[in-house]
């Protein structure tokens, strides 16, 4: 039998304490991201990393252990400002405007570095990032159900699948913009925003014709 080999961690080694330590880990997932965004995966190295950031490789490993972990506090960095969009969503508004607004947020996400939005998104599939960033998807699916929920929305079809539904239609015309490069925010929520409020239409039409 083969040993058990253990998967390499893709915890940082140490957390910044000080405002210089934390300089330089900003300074690396800065130059992580801009490397992905003009040299793709294939120039993607801690070596590159560590010269684009402006430090030598060995302090680089005092903070991260493999390029893998600086892709996932990387992931974390992008992920921080959409949680905090999202979670300041008020229903009290009103369900649809709660949907519209987290429609703009999704958009504006994927479209503020689409180039690096689009990697990570590879990333996040390929890496076993934990619950640190999947709970960006919980998020995102209890902040629908509470637009689903709001008084507003009482008409609208109600079954347990909408809201990820909804998510689906969302992620799936998004992500599809990133990969064909489309910089249109104001267009792209558009038609995002159609394609979700046209199948709850259409939902709630077909429930009552039952």
């Amino acid at each position: 039998m083969a040993p058990r080999t253990t998967p390499p961690t893709l915890d940082p080694r140490k957390k910044p304490r000080q405002s210089r330590s934390a300089a330089t880990v900003a300074a690396v997932l800065e130059a992580a991201a801009r490397i992905l965004e003009t040299e793709g995966f294939e120039g993607y190295t801690t070596n590159a990393v560590a010269r684009r950031a402006g430090i030598s490789i060995g302090s680089l490993y005092q903070y991260f252990p493999s390029k893998d972990a600086i892709t996932k506090a990387l992931m974390l960095r992008e992920t921080t400002q959409l949680l905090e969009d999202v979670a300041a969503i008020d229903v009290k508004a009103g369900g649809r405007a709660g949907l519209q607004r987290l429609i703009e947020v999704a958009v504006a996400y994927q479209l503020q570095r689409p180039a690096l939005a689009r990697l990570l998104d590879v990333e996040e599939r390929r890496l076993p990032v934990g619950e640190e960033v999947q709970r960006i998807g919980e998020q995102l699916a209890l902040t629908v159900q509470r637009c689903l929920d709001a008084p507003d929305m009482a008409g609208t079809f109600r079954a347990p699948f909408v809201a990820s539904d909804l998510l689906a239609i969302v992620k799936g015309l998004v992500d599809s913009a990133g990969d064909r490069g489309e910089h249109d925010d104001v267009l792209l929520a558009a038609r995002v925003s159609r394609a979700v409020f046209g199948y709850l239409e259409h939902g709630s039409t077909s429930a009552k014709s039952r």
